[in-house]
């Protein structure tokens, strides 16, 4: 994700779409919220609106995750 020169809120939360920690079957499973997220980064300001929707997007992935984790 490219971070450099953004707003330090853009930068906090960004840090939570790593995925490379995880399991195989839950980055399969968060990969594709990390790729939305860089892509927005990348195509849309820094302020207000980017840092709600990337942690309603956060949001998301965490139950998409822990989804995944009941399905085990």
């Amino acid at each position: 994700m490219q971070l450099v020169g953004r707003h330090p809120s853009t930068n906090q939360i960004a840090r939570y779409f790593d995925f490379e920690h995880l399991p195989p079957h839950l980055q399969a499973i968060s990969r594709p919220c990390h790729d939305l997220a860089a892509a927005m980064i990348e195509q849309l300001p820094d302020g207000p609106e980017l840092t709600t929707g990337l942690r309603k997007l956060l949001e998301a992935k965490d139950c998409f995750v822990r989804a995944a984790l009941d399905k085990s």
